[in-house]
């Protein structure tokens, strides 16, 4: 049963090229509507070569800020009435003026419950994305069983949700925290049509994920303790194809659990990602490349520049 409540927030798009086969050619809107906002105002006027572009022009302020251009509404999905995963809850934009989104399921980690990462679906659903903060099965389960939980919970997201009108079922990416980062991998390997995957201070036994095709993102945490960046988050990057869209995020002064509560860090480049290759957002390159240099909340960023996804 879904119980939908709502939260703040609001929009726009523009036209652009393929990126995977089987992908329609979808044509922009040609009008401009105007919706009622919250603090930040009304949406940018959507581009010209991007369909699947959502919201104003970006800027530095707009993607570390905690709310983003679209009002978000949810809605709770229970266990009961679902298979293959735990239930959860659906963050998603309330407009429909600028068509379907891409979205995102994101699992907690090995003991935790969605509310460990529930900070991400409001923030990131505010930037045009219908987000999935899911429970798994049991709190104890593996990364291989929350990647492929992740996977059961976008098809139920994209095939039966109450919101799966709202999505692009094309453009889907996977997030996770510690085995549920594990678990984003193992879901990135298993479904090779994902868009993107972030892995947040990952821990998966497997270390070499040459499989992956997917645009990945990987957050390490210099003071991990649980899943230290030498045995978990380093490998697992060094190990992806050197040809692949790829970044590594260490963290500055942060532990296994910063991704449990709200960070600016990981929202921005988290945005950036999903913004860059589930929309295929040229605009948020900016963030991306040149890479982003060592900071007070940045101890290191690897990756490959330009992106060429």
């Amino acid at each position: 049963m879904q119980h939908p409540r709502t939260s703040t927030t609001a929009p726009a798009t523009r036209p652009r090229p393929a990126r995977r086969t089987g992908r329609l050619a979808a044509l922009a809107t040609a009008v401009t509507v105007a919706v009622g906002l919250t603090m930040l105002g009304g949406p940018a006027a959507h581009g010209a070569d991007n369909p699947y572009e959502r919201g104003p022009a970006p800027t530095e302020s707009s993607i570390e800020a905690l709310r983003g251009p679209y009002s978000v509404a949810e809605t709770s999905v229970s266990r009961l009435a679902v298979s293959g995963f735990g239930g959860g809850t659906i963050y998603y934009p309330t407009s429909t003026a600028d068509g379907t989104f891409g979205a995102v399921a994101v699992s907690p980690g090995y003991t935790g419950t969605q509310s460990s990462i529930a900070w991400l679906g409001p923030r990131l659903a505010s930037q045009g994305f219908v987000v999935f903060t899911i429970d798994t099965l049991t709190t104890l389960d593996q990364p291989d069983s929350r990647g492929n939980q992740l996977l059961a919970a976008l098809d139920y997201l994209t095939r039966s949700s109450s919101v799966r009108d709202r999505i692009d079922s094309s453009r889907l990416g996977v997030m996770g925290h510690s085995m549920g980062g594990g678990g984003s991998l193992e879901a990135a390997k298993s479904r090779p049509s994902l868009q993107a995957a972030i892995p947040l201070t990952p821990w998966n036994l497997d270390k070499t994920w040459s499989e992956i095709k997917t645009p990945t993102l990987i957050f390490g945490a210099d003071g991990d303790t649980i899943a230290p960046v030498l045995s978990h988050a380093e490998p697992f990057y060094n190990t992806l194809p050197t040809a692949l869209d790829r970044a590594y995020l260490e963290l500055n002064g942060a532990t296994h659990f910063t991704p449990n509560t709200s960070n600016t860090t990981i929202a921005k480049y988290s945005i950036s990602w999903l913004k860059r290759f589930i929309d295929d957002d040229t605009r948020y390159e900016q963030f991306l490349c040149p890479l982003p240099r060592p900071s007070l909340t940045i101890e290191e960023y690897r990756g490959n520049c330009p992106h060429t996804s």
